[in-house]
């Protein structure tokens, strides 16, 4: 590894960017979505940081660089235009054992930052170390496409259940295989308000058998193009997949790899969805508009699936 993976705590630590063009901004949006305390050092500001100044949240140097502006420095970032001057900041800074980023040239870098999945409090971080950012982007959009929406709002429910957890489960091992059933239930994975998901938390609490699965209703019309990032996202969580004839492969091509598939019809898609959930497994269906069956639709319905139209 050319860097390690690390998570800085970095609020309210003094942290100087030294530049005051567009880099310079996007680097300090960053730093105050972490409550760090940022000085700017620049003889011109950007109107977005000028008017971050003007709102308090920053503080301004108007000076060209000093090596002097470094004392008390917790972490300084290089974002001038000028590579030698960048290349200064850094030495300057090294030898009085500050962190430095100058930013996108990481041989001179003590640290650098990621290309960020922000679930807050969940964060997913991804790096190529430098080497190709493109690549990380399109690993970032990725993953933008698999990870719920609602995911900092299960982080933020599940870290409040801690200590309730403790209080009714009394080894690890049952907390884990209840969060593990927890996360898996339609209900959680569709929840857009905290009392929704305590519904479902208490309902699983009361569960003696916690151990059912999910079915997934997804209508793939004709053109791939139309499918939702939603659909998309339970189509490669889902373990099995159950489809129509009418179905083109390009759809079942999409699901997870490593599912299992079978073609069926209307007639035995109920019988194998049935025995399938009670193993916990997370069925997905595929049909088209026009062989979905009410019948199917309100299977999934009453199983409290979720289903997908065509157009999200």
């Amino acid at each position: 590894m050319d860097f390690f993976p690390i998570f800085l705590k970095v609020n309210h630590k003094q942290i100087l960017v030294i530049g005051g063009g567009d880099v310079a901004c996007r680097k300090v949006d960053l730093l105050l979505k972490a409550h760090a305390n940022v000085t700017v050092v620049s003889p011109q500001l950007h109107p977005h940081l000028q008017m971050l100044l003007e709102q308090q949240l920053i503080t301004h140097i108007d000076q060209p660089y000093q090596s002097s502006q470094l004392s008390g420095a917790d972490q300084v970032w290089a974002t001038t235009d000028s590579a030698e001057l960048n290349h200064q900041i850094y030495h300057d800074a090294s030898a009085l054992k500050i962190w430095t980023n100058v930013v996108d040239d990481p041989t001179f870098c003590d640290f650098i930052t990621p290309s960020i999945v922000d679930r807050s409090p969940i964060q997913v971080a991804i790096s190529s170390g430098g080497t190709s950012p493109v690549l990380v982007r399109y690993l970032r959009e990725r993953l933008e496409t698999y990870l719920p929406q609602n995911l900092s709002l299960l982080a933020t429910f599940a870290g409040k259940q801690r200590q309730r957890i403790k209080q009714h489960f009394t080894t690890v091992d049952e907390r884990r295989k209840f969060w593990e059933q927890f996360f898996r239930l339609s209900a959680v994975e569709n929840a857009h308000t905290t009392e929704e998901l305590e519904a479902a938390f208490q309902q699983l609490l009361t569960e003696e058998n916690h151990c059912s699965g999910n079915i997934y209703l997804i209508e793939t019309g004709h053109d791939p193009e139309l499918i939702s990032l939603k659909a998309l996202r339970l189509m490669q969580q889902s373990e099995y997949i159950l489809y129509h004839d009418d179905v083109a492969d390009v759809f079942i091509d999409l699901c997870r790899r490593d599912a299992d598939r079978e073609r069926c019809d209307h007639k035995n898609i109920q019988a194998l969805t049935e025995n399938l959930m009670q193993q916990g497994i997370r069925v997905c269906i595929l049909a088209t508009k026009d062989n979905h069956r009410p019948c199917i639709r309100k299977y999934c319905a009453s199983h409290n699936g979720i289903f997908v139209p065509i157009f999200g």
